[in-house]
């Protein structure tokens, strides 16, 4: 084991900021009141888009005058933000945004966020929030494997990680071989990307026959896509490390939404930054605490870009029990996946995730799959392609038809529908560098 492991101060838990992460539920919402109530008179008075939604919706800024005016406010979505590409929802000149970030656009126009200075300030002290939570301290080496660019991703854990002192090792994405000598050799203690890249590098771990002894890894801080607690456990496993989730989205700020404390029971909200809801996602009506239901995010702070009510499109629920980490915010459990990412198949409702729990769940399984979703006739069909261990692959063809029967049953027995199953050789299924593309839809509506 490296030494470098054993010079660092041991995981507990700690606040980047003790007195806004514990401050009283009525600190935090008269705080909350004041930010919602100056975010909606910056709307309303410099962006024309807000202006007309709310005099649709007979709300002036003086309306709001308790948090659950909140409700009163129009939603904000990711077609909106399209549809006033690239600029139409800044709140500040261009003159005073000192950078821009984007989404991908695959699936259409980009959408387009702006920061200014302050608004960088106070990401980086969010970023740097949630990697005090998940373990990281000034004393850390932290190789980001995120991409950089456009995407928020890289950008905001790399600025988070220099603002409470580590050492950042800024590797971006891909060439896997290269990410695992670059950890060897730079003592890396801490890593940051996607769960599915990360499980995607311990394989490359063992295959060039590094073991996780030989590196100084510690944590792990993963985000940017829906995962599972069982694939948690694969990571920390194979890694041998501790994991903890992250959210963020590019159209809020980025990563430093919320993330887990060494806990791992829910993602700590940065409440005094973010007005967090959960909403019916079919008639966008307010659900009761501990009820899933679709995020919804209003921005508190931000000058670039604020926005109102904006629906995330992730299905999560809330928590405001206490945690014995000493953070007062509430917390949200782990997304369960997407209104948008739910599979509809025959009238049932099945998301990814869903179909990850069982798969990881047996024995002979690697946790590399896709859904590949079809029609025949007017019916819907689902295969489920997975790899399997190369000792069930190249055994007896007895064995492959059990195993086959045995997924089949469980994800008919946990999501109500019935599946093909098709075990495909290991490394078979392509890899990916950023977010893992589990759903293959081959339908034509």
């Amino acid at each position: 084991m490296s030494t470098l492991k054993r010079r660092l101060p041991p995981l507990k838990h700690r606040l980047w900021d003790p007195k806004a992460e514990t401050m009283s539920r009525e600190e935090l919402e008269k705080l909350q009141l004041e930010r919602l109530q100056a975010t909606v008179r910056r709307v309303y008075e410099r962006v024309p888009f807000y202006r007309e939604k709310l005099d649709n919706a007979g709300v002036k800024p003086e309306d709001i005058r308790t948090l659950e005016d909140v409700q009163k406010l129009p939603f904000t979505c990711k077609d909106d933000m399209r549809a006033a590409y690239p600029y139409g929802l800044f709140a500040a000149p261009l003159k005073d945004i000192v950078r821009i970030h984007a989404s991908s656009g695959t699936t259409g126009l980009s959408t387009v966020v702006g920061y200014t200075r302050r608004d960088l300030r106070n990401w980086s002290d969010l970023v740097a929030r949630l990697l005090t939570a998940g373990g990281v301290t000034r004393h850390d080496v932290v190789h980001i494997s995120f991409g950089y660019g456009l995407f928020t991703g890289g950008f905001g854990l790399h600025q988070g990680s220099e603002r409470i002192g580590a050492s950042v090792i800024p590797v971006s994405s891909g060439n896997t071989e290269r990410q695992v000598r670059l950890m060897k050799d730079f003592g890396a203690t801490a890593l940051v990307g996607t769960p599915s890249y990360a499980l995607h590098i311990a394989e490359t771990m063992y295959e060039m026959g590094v073991s996780p002894d030989e590196l100084s890894l510690r944590v792990g801080l993963f985000g940017a896509e829906p995962s599972s607690e069982t694939l948690r456990r694969e990571i920390e496993a194979k890694l041998q490390i501790l994991a903890t989730d992250n959210y963020g989205l590019s159209e809020v700020m980025g990563p430093g939404v919320s993330g887990e404390c060494l806990n791992k029971n829910g993602l700590h909200i940065n409440e005094d930054h973010f007005l967090a809801e959960i909403i019916n996602p079919e008639t966008g009506e307010a659900l009761p605490e501990g009820y899933t239901g679709e995020l919804v995010l209003t921005t508190l702070t931000k000058e670039g870009i604020p926005l109102l009510r904006y629906r995330t499109r992730d299905l999560t629920r809330l928590d405001s029990s206490p945690c014995s980490c000493g953070r007062t915010f509430r917390r949200m459990a782990r997304v369960q996946g997407r209104t948008d990412d739910m599979m509809i198949i025959r009238g049932v409702n099945v998301f990814p995730s869903q179909i990850e729990n069982v798969l990881l769940e047996i024995e002979g399984v690697e946790p590399h799959y896709e859904l590949v979703l079809d029609r025949v006739g007017a019916l819907d069909t689902l295969e489920i392609r997975v790899e399997v261990t190369p000792e069930i692959f190249e055994g007896r063809m007895a064995g492959l038809v059990e195993l086959e029967k045995k997924i089949c049953h469980k994800v008919q027995s946990e999501c109500g529908i019935t599946p093909t199953v098709s075990l495909v050789e290991p490394k078979s299924i392509q890899r990916s560098q950023g977010k893992a593309k589990r759903v293959i839809d081959k339908r034509v509506f």
